[in-house]
């Protein structure tokens, strides 16, 4: 899944649901239930999700909604290869990221 958000430091909750395309409570929910979702708080109460943040979210939605995992069985997924599957992960996203530009260099043409 490509994401488009400019380069910030933090983003808000619904900057991020906007982004993936699902609702805010759906982010609030995976917050819950995934222990390496951890955003930040301000003195309101409002998330603030870093650049780290986004990583994970987009490795949960992939795992979730694109392999079609269970709750349960992203969290096994997560514990049981969780460096390993994360760095794989990026990778690919990389990659995807450089697919993505190429196939705009090539519309340009």
């Amino acid at each position: 899944m490509h994401i488009e958000l400019p380069e910030k430091r933090y983003y808000s909750i619904g900057e991020v649901a906007r982004a993936f395309k699902v609702n805010t409570s759906l982010i609030r929910f995976w917050e819950k239930e995934f222990d390496i979702l951890k955003p930040k708080k301000n003195a309101k109460g409002n998330r603030k999700f870093t650049p780290e943040d986004l990583k994970h979210l987009k490795y949960i939605y992939h795992l979730v909604k694109e392999r079609g995992f269970t709750l349960e069985g992203a969290k096994i997924h997560l514990k049981e290869d969780k460096k390993e599957a994360l760095s794989n992960f990026e990778i690919i996203e990389k990659l995807e990221q450089v697919k993505h530009q190429l196939i705009k260099i090539k519309q340009h043409l």
